[in-house]
């Protein structure tokens, strides 16, 4: 029998998801302990070491040790169990807050994304956080990977009763697979991004009894997320 090649060989080993995620949040709970005690020592060499120059070094080493415990916190909470606290929600008045989100997270990019809000008076049963984080990491991948020219299009309306959201962004160049969209984390892992924002996006969406869709226009250059969501059987 042939002897598998380095590539066969390194695909072979299977491990289920909850143990990956498991052994993740622990190495990230061990090292944000370590960290800690890290950062409790600088700080205690800042306040005995009487030169300024030093001090200062030791300041920005400080800084270097809040930048990395910040970063294995965003992955641990990328990991967590998605639990909503649901409530009801006008859809125009989410949509409205979701706006001033995207303004305070991507100020300098508001001249670059188009709003096409339709969203009447319906009313939606979600937790309104949990889903501008959803939505927010879709435009922080759009403006992160291949960004081509033109504005990126987020439309809301509701059909029937369903509250459709379409996000729309321009690509230089788009070579996905969109079959498994979301289903495939650790896959596009990068320095300070682990493949984790997809994967989270659409179990925020399943957690609202919702859809996620993802197709890619050829000829408009375009790739076209869809969030679907439920209606709330509750009146305006």
């Amino acid at each position: 029998m042939a002897e598998p090649s380095p590539e066969d060989r390194s695909d072979s080993l299977s491990v289920p998801w909850v143990d990956t995620v498991r052994f993740i949040r622990q190495l990230s709970h061990d090292l944000r302990n370590h960290l800690n005690a890290i950062e409790l020592q600088s700080a205690y060499l800042s306040e005995l070491e009487g030169d300024a120059k030093l001090k200062g070094e030791v300041n920005r080493l400080r800084e270097m040790i809040s930048r990395l415990t910040t970063t294995l916190q965003k992955v641990s909470g990328a990991l967590s169990e998605v639990k909503p606290n649901l409530i009801s929600y006008r859809a125009s008045d989410f949509v409205e807050d979701l706006r001033k989100k995207i303004v305070q997270e991507f100020p300098d990019k508001v001249p670059e994304i188009s709003w096409d809000v339709q969203p009447g008076d319906a009313v939606l049963l979600i937790d309104p956080q949990l889903l501008q984080e959803a939505i927010v990491e879709l435009f922080a991948n759009a403006f992160r990977h291949d960004r081509g020219e033109g504005a990126i299009v987020l439309a809301a309306k509701i059909d029937k009763d369903r509250f459709l959201l379409t996000f729309r962004e321009p690509k230089t160049r788009f070579e996905l697979s969109t079959e498994n969209w979301g289903r495939e984390p650790l896959r596009g892992v990068s320095q300070g991004h682990y493949g984790l924002g997809l994967r989270r996006v659409r179990t925020i969406v399943e957690a609202h009894d919702g859809e996620m869709h993802a197709q890619y226009d050829p000829k408009g250059s375009t790739l076209i997320t869809g969030l679907i969501l439920p209606l709330s059987r509750e009146k305006a």
